[in-house]
């Protein structure tokens, strides 16, 4: 029953992940969808691999997410491959190695704890809660990484033109490093937040499908 159930697993993780990865791959391609310096949201790619979590469980549901972290970094390999080689977004190798560990390998492993509440409540209220928790982790790894390496953006971003007016005053009420973690706050919160809404709204719609129930933790 063990080899069966693993089988299962396998199978299920392998479709999860592949239809996690060409939904993330087409909202890449639509331009309203995306910010113009990195980040965007999509229509809620990441829950099929929270749905994996709640399933089998938080070991299986990291290890699945771990994967489609590696795949994710595949996906952006031209954003990834500009920190390494040379011209603007360029950084020293410790630094963009780092980066990528903290926007991807963490910000999307973090999504396999989306299965934490799958004992403690139903099926929807654990895949609504589940998706809400792990989205906000992955939104919490990219202000980490956002205020730590790409501050430097915030002064020139709160002063483009069409911004809100209460920039300016961002800018006269924080300076240095907290003036970067409230810049790397808004700027990925323009397209985590939607993020979160969107998945958790999904969520609830996906709970009517039988085949999603919880299996025996691997």
């Amino acid at each position: 029953m063990e080899k069966k159930q693993r089988t299962e697993a396998l199978t299920v993780s392998a479709v999860m992940i592949a239809f996690a990865v060409s939904i993330s791959a087409i909202c890449a391609v639509l331009p309203f969808l995306n910010l113009p310096f990195g980040g965007g949201f999509t229509i809620a790619s990441m829950l099929p691999i929270i749905i994996v979590a709640y399933m089998y469980g938080t070991k299986w549901g990291l290890l699945t997410a771990f994967v489609y972290s590696i795949m994710q970094m595949l996906l952006g390999f031209n954003t990834v491959s500009a920190f390494f080689l040379p011209g603007d977004s360029q950084m020293l190798w410790y630094r963009a190695l780092i980066v990528c560990l903290i926007d991807y390998v963490i910000a999307y492993t973090v999504l396999g704890l989306g299965g934490i509440f799958r004992n403690k409540c139903g099926t929807k209220k654990a895949l609504v809660f589940g998706s809400i928790f792990a989205i906000s982790l992955r939104y919490i790894a990219h202000i980490v990484s956002g205020a730590i390496f790409f501050g430097t953006w915030a002064e020139w971003f709160f002063t483009q033109d069409g911004f809100p007016a209460w920039g300016q005053k961002i800018l006269e009420a924080f300076s240095g490093a907290s003036l970067s973690t409230v810049y790397s706050i808004i700027y990925n919160g323009t397209y985590m937040i939607p993020e979160i809404i969107i998945t958790a709204a999904v969520a609830c719609l996906v709970t009517r499908i039988p085949q999603i129930k919880m299996r025996d933790e691997i």
